[in-house]
């Protein structure tokens, strides 16, 4: 048995909650990350883990094994991290999960200038707007706005980005263009930008002063993804409210018009997000220490008032 293979299998599987995630994230078919915590349970002489056709669950044993390997792995790899950061040369797989307008018009367009920085190390881009399980999807950050929705998580400030309120010029020529927020209630079609979680809209916010105004309304047209949310405003379906880097180009195209610049909410935060039990490795160090950097400049995009 490779004892330190099966140690790390053993995490996997309680990090992802199932031998099928752990399998995908260490790149192992499922009977071999199967066959080595067997062999380490055989090894120990106790149950690590309870397993049904639905679900792993962890005995006490295997969470007292966990916590005490756990140092150990953490330990190894920090060893390996010190001799890579000696050489300057950090390198391996580094998983990050982005929005979709968040990684088409600030990330993408910044990566080439880290890949030229560190070869060695290989991006995995997964681009969508739902939140991911960071642990079990075996993922080393995130890239979010707003507030973090868990304490277990470890965040970084990235900057922040400026709202806007849009609208299409066919859309303005048909329904006319608001002066007020509350004229949005009123004969107005609004396209919402909908939570991948809970499927509800989120509402249109508006601050001039100290005044703020929320409107929730029904969306004539509700979009769970940030491009396509974009887009539908494009397509003069409503009015939408998005970020200002990823209105900037339609903006200046004049493809959108940015309404109720006197009432713009306040800018909307973004962070570096991991978690707490991840341990911190060179590549995902130098990632963010970079980003810190040339993010803040990206994503705050501000096109100018009328």
């Amino acid at each position: 048995m490779d004892q330190l293979l099966a140690m790390r299998a053993l995490a996997r599987v309680i990090e992802a909650g199932s031998f099928t995630r752990a399998a995908d994230s260490l790149d192992m078919p499922i009977a071999t990350v199967s066959k080595l915590v067997r062999e380490l349970e055989a090894h120990l002489g106790v149950r690590l883990l309870q397993r049904t056709t639905r679900r792993v669950t962890v005995t006490p044993e295997g969470e007292e094994y966990y916590a005490k390997t756990g140092r150990v792995l953490r330990d190894l790899e920090d060893i390996d991290g010190a001799f890579n950061l000696a050489r300057g040369k950090p390198r391996g797989q580094l998983r990050i999960d982005v929005g979709g307008s968040t990684a088409r018009d600030v990330l993408i367009p910044l990566l080439p200038d880290f890949m030229s920085r560190y070869p060695d190390i290989r991006i995995d881009l997964s681009v969508s707007d739902r939140s991911v399980d960071l642990v079990g999807d075996n993922v080393d950050c995130v890239i979010r706005g707003g507030a973090m929705a868990s304490s277990s998580l470890v965040a970084r400030r990235l900057g922040e980005a400026v709202l806007l309120t849009c609208a299409s010029p066919n859309y303005l020529k048909q329904f006319g263009t608001p002066a007020y927020p509350d004229e949005l209630k009123n004969g107005h079609r609004l396209v919402a930008y909908v939570s991948s979680n809970t499927g509800r809209p989120f509402p249109f916010r508006f601050e001039r002063g100290g005044e703020k105004v929320e409107i929730k309304v029904d969306p004539r047209v509700g979009v769970n993804e940030s491009n396509a949310h974009l887009a539908a405003c494009v397509a003069g379906l409503g009015i939408v409210q998005t970020f200002g880097y990823a209105a900037a180009s339609a903006l200046r195209e004049g493809t959108l018009v940015e309404i109720l610049q006197a009432w713009r909410p306040a800018p909307y935060p973004f962070q570096l997000v991991y978690p707490q039990t991840r341990h911190v490795t060179h590549r995902l160090r130098v990632f963010m220490d970079w980003l810190v950097d040339v993010f803040p400049d990206r994503v705050a995009e501000r096109p100018g008032r009328g």
